[in-house]
Order: C-alpha cells, then structure tokens, then sequence
C-alpha cells in the first residue's frame, strides 16, 4: 500500500515562505552593515607595510630593525596628525627620509639591500595586530621594499597611531578620534569568532579579481 508523505497547505507554504524570506533580509542587512562600516574604516586608516628581502633570518631581523627605527624616527609625525589627509601629506613629503632611514638602518648591520618607500593604495587580507583587526580590503599605506621585498611583511596602523612609540594614549583612545562605536567594535572584535570578516574578505577579493 502506497504512503503519501504529508503536504503542506498553502497558507503553511507562505508562513515558511515569509519566515525564511525575513530571516535572509535580516542576514544580508547585517552583512551589508557590517561591510559599509569595514569601507568606513579602510578610508580613514593609514597602513605601515614593510617587506624584507627574504624570508631567511637575518632578512627578518633586519626587517624589524627597519621597522622600529622608521618608527623611532617618524613617530611624531603621525602621532601629531588630526587627519588621514594631514597623515598622508606628511608621509609623501617624508618618504625620501624614510628611504635614508632605512637604508642608514641596514648599512649599520653590513646590508645594501636597496630600499624603496612609496605611498600607495593596495590590498591587505584580514589582519590582526595585537589588540585590533584590520578588515580586508584596498587601504593607503606607506609601503617600505628592501631588497628583493621577496620575505614576508610587518604591517601596522600609523594613522590613527596605534604603532607609534611616543603616542601617550591607549589604542583604544586613538580609535576614538578618528572611528565610530560602531566601527571600534569591529577593529576591536576577533575575526576567529566573527563570520562576517571572512565574507567581507571573499567579497573584496572578488571585487579585487575583476579590478
């Protein structure tokens, strides 16, 4: 004897239909928040991004001795800026300091690796540095080359300066000038525990591909 499952009625069809419907209209309003505010924060961030020569270790080493002698030396320059644009203003017309910087830093170790310090516009992944997340996406940034820039990077935020050594406050007290709550939450948040940051990178390396 044939046993026909039970059907729904069409009222309860709708009911499940409308459910669904509200459900994935809640999700993708989330989401489009959540990656209107990631926007918000790549255009009001400026990036530190250095690449070593190599991924041996006297190249890291040296990367690092680069990194904290340009911040040693520049740190006021964006400690002291109230805008990305002042920020960024004041690292192009820096750039051939940071240059003589770098390599003054790497002759002191015996190394002649050029170097090249440019400011541009570029691609980071998800990143996470100490205590803060930088959402994925196209950033300005001051990006240093040594040598063949073949090893792997550092990376950090110069504006608002949460990498810069004289900086009297907290992280947390320079994201409060320059990002909204809800944009903090997001930096402060940890991407392991938070679905949307990969979403948000899968959309920009989509936008990224047909760029």
């Amino acid at each position: 004897m044939r046993q026909h499952g039970t059907r729904l009625n069409p009222t309860a069809r709708f009911l499940i239909f409308f459910i669904f419907s509200f459900l994935f209209i809640l999700i993708l309003d989330s989401f489009s928040t959540f990656a209107a505010q990631c926007a918000d924060i790549r255009e009001n961030v400026l990036r530190l991004h250095i690449l070593a020569n190599s991924d041996s270790v006297e190249d890291q080493e040296l990367k690092l001795r680069v990194r904290d002698r340009i911040l040693q030396e520049t740190d006021s320059l964006f400690y002291l800026s109230d805008s990305l644009e002042t920020a960024e203003e004041k690292a192009q017309e820096s750039l051939p300091r940071i240059e003589e910087i770098a390599r003054d830093e790497l002759l002191k170790w015996g190394c002649n690796d050029e170097v090249q310090a440019e400011l541009t516009h570029m691609f980071f992944d998800t990143r996470v540095y100490e205590d803060f997340t930088m959402p994925a996406g196209y950033y300005d940034a001051v990006r240093v080359t040594i040598g063949d820039a073949k090893g792997h990077n550092w990376w950090c935020v110069l504006y608002p300066a949460l990498c810069v050594p004289a900086a009297s406050e907290d992280g947390e007290a320079a994201l409060a000038r320059t990002l909204t709550e809800g944009e903090r939450e997001i930096v402060e948040s940890k991407p392991e525990y938070e679905v949307r940051f990969y979403a948000v990178e899968l959309f920009e390396r989509v936008k990224d591909f047909f760029k």
